[in-house]
């Protein structure tokens, strides 16, 4: 069983950066494709970003290109979201998400999700 607890959420100002971490246990972390997901209220769970076992490819949302970026330590079983020049519209709680294989951008191709970590961007 792979268990994934997120942490580093919080309240900062628009402009502002955060940087989300994602500690995962359990199987192997470093065989398994990594993702984030935001789900705001009222709206759908989206995409956000992903990366592959390695850390060699990376995909991003459009909304977040140029200001996200995620990446791993699999020495440290952990996976990062460091979130710059935040927008008001990022405002959502925030899921990392675990599959093996390939990426995907699609939540429901994930098999492993944490608990969620708040992030609210003020104006």
């Amino acid at each position: 069983q792979v268990q994934l607890v997120e942490s580093g959420g919080g309240l900062v100002q628009a402009g502002g950066s955060l940087r989300l971490s994602c500690a995962v246990s359990g199987r192997t972390f470093s065989s398994y494709a990594m993702g984030w997901f935001r789900q705001a209220p009222g709206k759908e769970r989206e995409f956000v970003a992903a990366i592959s076992w390695s850390g060699g490819n990376t995909y991003y949302a459009d909304s977040v290109k140029g200001r996200f970026t995620i990446s791993r330590d699999n020495a440290k079983n952990t996976v990062y979201l460091q979130m710059n020049s935040l927008k008001p519209e990022d405002t959502a709680v925030y899921y990392c998400a675990a599959r093996q294989g390939l990426p995907s951008v699609v939540a429901g191709g994930y098999d492993y999700w944490g608990q969620g970590t708040q992030v609210t961007v003020s104006s």
